[in-house]
Formats: C-alpha cells, structure tokens, sequence
C-alpha cells in the first residue's frame, strides 16, 4: 500500500497512528543532523521529520523537488505549529522512505507564485498543474460542472451527446475542417456548437436536453476565448421566453450557492439591448457600479441644450457626444487628464481627444473647453450628466459606433480605477430584446445578429416580409450577463419550414442553397416539430469569473496560447506525406 492517508488529511486527532503517505517533495530543510520535508500532494502538504539516524540515511540517499516518494512513521505533535496548514498541527516522525522516483529540476518553482512565463508553464502544463492555484481553478470547475448536473438532473433534464464530424455550415465563425478518407475530396467540420442537433432531439420528443459539451471556432484568440471550448448546452420543448428564463436563472443560483455560498433571493434585472446600448455603450453591461452614459448627441440630434450655439467645430461636427459623470474626479490633476486623454487616443480605443468639465466643490466649473463654453454652458451640462460637486464630467466626440464603443471601453476603466469592480461581487443580469438582424454596410446584406434559427419577436414576424423593415425586427433572444462579461444566450427558435425558409431568405440564401445546406432541419419541421427554445454557458467564463480570473486559460487544464497552439504537445504540427497520400490532399506552403 503507497499510501494510508493523503498529504492533506492528517490532523491531531491522528497523534501516535502508524501512517503512510506518498507525494511529491515540495522542499527539504535541513537543521544540523535533522530533517524537514514537506511532502505534497493534491489534497494539501504534510511535513516529514527525519531525525538523527534517518538524516544519515537522506545524506547516502538525498531528496531533490519534485521527487517522488513514500514515507512511513508515526504521527507526532509539532513543537513549532503552523497555523497556515490545515495540518499544521502534526507532523510525521518518518522510519522509512523509499524513493518512487527521482525528478529533474523543474524549469520553473512549483509555488503559489511561481517564477515560471506563460509559454514555459505551457509547454511544462503537467508541472503547472500541480501549483496550488491551478489545482484550485481545476477544483472549482468540477465543482461548478457537477451543480450544474445536479440541478439539471432535478429539473428533468437529459444528458444526450451529439456528433463531433458534422457538416460545414456557412453561418457564423469559421468551422475547423476534418478531411475523409473514405469520402475522397469530402470533408468533415467540428461543430461550432450542438445547435441543429438539439432542435433535432426536440423534433424527436426529448423535451429537456441538456450536454456540456466541447465545440470549436478556428477564429482569432484573446484572453477569455479558445479554439476548443466548453459550452452547457440546454434546449426545452413547449416553452416561451419566462420559462427558459426562470429555469436557468434557477441554476445560476444553485451554483451561486453550491460554489460562493450566496443566497440570492431576487431576480435577476432585466434590460433590453437598446436600453443596454444606449446607458452603457454594449450589449453586456458592468452592473456593480453606475456611471452610466449620458448621450447629449446621439446621431446627429442634440439631447443638451448647452450644447448649441457654440462656435466648436469638434462639438458641432460630431455626430454623437457622450458623458460619464466620474464620482471625486474634480480633484485629478492635469497630468491625470492629460494620461486619460492620452489613454482615449490609443489605437484600440481610437478617439481624437477627450473632453472634460470638473465640477469644483466651491460652485466653481473648470474645463479643457472653456474657449467655448462658459460656465453656464458647463453648468448645464453637468445638470444634465447628474453631477454632484466634486465630480469630474468625461466626454467623447466623433462618429456614433465607434464613440459609444469608446465611451463603454473608458467607463470600465474608470471603475477598474475606482477599484468597483470587485471580483468578489457579482451582478448577474439579462439582456433581451437584441435585434434579429445586423446590416453589413460593405457588402449590404443582412447578417443575422444570433444565428439563423433565432425566431422573431412573434409580433414581429409579419416585418419578415419588408426587407426595408428588417432593421425594426426584435428577436426573441436573450443573454445572461454576469460581471460584464456575456455568459450565456440563447432564444426561442423558429420550428416552422416556412418561416425558417424566409430567415434563410433574408440572409441571402437561395432556396437551393438553403435545400443543399439545412435540408435534414427544414424536413424534420415537416414532421410535428414543437416550440422550443434554449440557453448555452461558457462554462470555461463562468469558472473563470468566479474564480475572481479574466483569463479562461489557467480554469482548463490544457489549453492553447494566443495563437491557437499546443506548445507542450507542439501542436499544430506536420504530418507525414503517405497521410496526406491517403487523404488525397496536398499542401501548398
């Protein structure tokens, strides 16, 4: 037997047990003619003792990090007690070692802080993943894994899984390829996600599906996106928007209260996409702190009085002017104004300049625009942001898309500045009513704004006869937002061959286009096919978030760097050329 008990496990109550634990050497110390070592495994660190006639044997047979080894003894009371181990308050008086294996020295420290880059804990993820804070990271997504199995189990859901070599479909991100062998010049696709085939399994009777399940987007990468990641993928039959919405804000709160111990009584808020758009410049708002947006020109038509009469090309000429009233910020100083101003010039951000009024705490206002407005102007601008004294006014001005994006992008900075975005304090909310389509001014189409099997408002549906009204079409969609960050979404979907037919329509599909690509689905809806409607998670965001992370990457446990590789498996890579022989393909570099 290896071990008796885990490195984690011990406790007073175990003083004069004969044990035997195995584990990773975390560290040796050595005082004179003793020992301490403390030895590691993924249930916590024990420390060994070796006294006089075993440290003798440690100097012919010595330890190294990392090695791995079994050690035998009794459980003895420590004189020097750490408070920091749960089982700081023993120790193991060690007879016998043995060591399992040896280890060479890692390239980067195995420690809570580690000294280790990204890219060397990538390619060594086997080494990173046995630091404390990794192992916590991976804890906690089986955690929110299994309450949310849990809760799905009692509410009558399915766990049906789906094919991985499906069709290439033409909508959405772009799909990774998988070439057939047995079907020359033919090629499979991963699925970007389970979306036709849950619809399918709701056709085929199975009224509560749910899957966490893997889908892949060959698309560019940042922080809190993979190529391969991990949705909870749900679809429930006869149901409108309340039901989906009540069902899975339910299990939001199950794991709110398995994983962070938080009872939440209310419900969530609820927003449209145009309120949400309007007070805080994107579809997924940052609801821990306010600071909403003041739109004093919006396309062309001046909301603020103030605003007219005044000889300023950068204010007459902009399309739109947005605020935030920042709490305190009276007091910034011009070097701070002039680093924000600088801030809102950088290329990711792209604005020209940026304004600004400070409300004095003395009744006085001083602004960089003060040529142009006087003080009652500035007054009056600031009674319509809703300043107190005290308070500094930021504004932008230029082209409304990339300003409201702007002001949504300089409005989470303020908070992160202000220190009120707690990563300890969470904000979940739903957005609803996105549009069905967006319009692509370069190639003047229309581009469904979810997926092509969203359904229209059903108040709505008669606008899908009028092109010229598409722009006017709510879907029957919705998200779930948490912290800022878009966690979830979903709709109603469309469960009727004609109206389906007119969706495909509308985004420029021929009728044999829409045959050749979604025939099995337009067919299946001649057979009874319920209402329906779903949610998918980002189940990697949702760890992540409550791990109190923006990352995705350290909650899975291999994942690719920014450019979509594998650099400890040093993936992707070639493959050998009778492969490619089998395939019939050729590569042309």
């Amino acid at each position: 037997m290896y071990r008796s008990h885990n490195c984690g496990e011990l406790r007073a109550t175990h003083i004069n047990e004969e044990v035997s634990l195995s584990g990773w050497v975390q560290i040796a110390r050595k005082f004179g003619s003793i020992t301490f070592v403390d030895l590691r495994d993924r249930y916590g660190i024990t420390q060994l003792y070796f006294n006089e006639a075993m440290t003798a044997q440690l100097n012919e047979n010595p330890l190294g990090r990392e090695y791995v080894i079994q050690a035998k003894g009794k459980v003895i009371e420590r004189s020097s007690k750490n408070p920091k181990l749960p089982t700081g308050d023993i120790e193991i008086e060690v007879t016998e070692y043995t060591i399992l294996n040896k280890s060479a020295v890692p390239p980067f420290t195995i420690e809570e802080e580690t000294d280790g880059g990204d890219e060397l804990r990538m390619k060594y993820r086997y080494l990173d993943l046995r630091r404390p804070t990794l192992r916590r990271n991976l804890e906690l997504r089986y955690q929110v894994n299994r309450a949310a199995r849990n809760y799905l189990h009692e509410q009558g859901f399915m766990d049906i899984e789906t094919p991985f070599l499906i069709k290439s479909t033409p909508e959405g991100a772009r799909d990774f390829i998988v070439p057939s062998r047995m079907n020359e010049g033919q090629f499979y696709a991963l699925p970007q996600s389970p979306q036709t085939f849950k619809q399918l399994l709701m056709v085929s009777g199975y009224d509560k599906y749910y899957q966490v399940v893997k889908c892949f987007r060959d698309e560019d990468l940042r922080a809190d996106r993979q190529p391969e990641f991990t949705q909870i993928d749900c679809e429930m039959s006869f149901v409108e928007q309340e039901d989906i919405l009540q069902t899975f804000e339910g299990m939001f709160k199950h794991i709110f209260k398995e994983i962070k111990g938080l009872e939440i009584n209310d419900a969530f808020p609820r927003m449209t996409w145009h309120e949400s758009m309007r007070d805080y410049g994107n579809d997924k708002p940052d609801i821990r702190f306010g600071m909403k947006i003041q739109n004093l020109k919006v396309s062309n038509t001046v909301h603020c009085e103030a605003l007219n009469g005044v000889d300023f090309k950068v204010t007459n000429e902009a399309e739109s002017i947005l605020a935030i009233c920042v709490p305190n910020g009276a007091e910034y100083t011009r070097k701070q104004t002039d680093e924000l101003t600088e801030w809102v010039k950088r290329p990711q951000i792209g604005m020209t300049g940026l304004l600004f009024i400070k409300c004095n705490t003395d009744g006085t206002y001083k602004s960089s625009v003060d040529k142009f407005f006087d003080e009652d102007r500035q007054k009056a601008i600031a009674e319509s942001c809703g300043a107190q004294a005290g308070d500094i006014i930021l504004m932008l001005a230029g082209g409304e898309d990339r300003t409201r994006a702007a002001m949504a992008t300089l409005r989470l900075e303020m908070g992160e500045r202000l220190g009120l975005r707690n990563p300890e304090e969470f904000a979940p909310l739903w957005v609803l009513d996105f549009p069905l389509f967006e319009h692509n001014e370069e190639d003047n189409r229309w581009y469904a704004k979810h997926h092509p099997f969203t359904a229209p408002k059903p108040e709505h549906i008669e606008l899908m006869n009028d092109q010229s009204r598409f722009g006017e079409i709510n879907a029957n969609a919705y998200d779930i937002v948490l912290n800022g960050t878009e966690i979830g979404g979903g709709s109603i979907r469309i469960y009727q061959r004609e109206l389906q037919e007119k969706m495909f329509a509308a985004l420029g599909m021929s009728k044999e286009e829409s045959q050749e690509q979604f025939g099995f689905l337009l067919g299946a809806f001649e057979y009874g096919a319920p209402p329906h409607g779903g949610l998918a998670f980002g189940f990697d965001r949702l760890c992540a978030l409550l791990g109190g992370e923006e990352s995705i990457r350290d909650f899975i446990a291999f994942p690719k760097n920014n450019s979509g590789r594998d650099v400890m498996l040093d993936a992707p890579a070639h493959v050998e050329p009778k492969q490619l022989d089998e395939l019939k393909l050729k590569v042309n570099l």
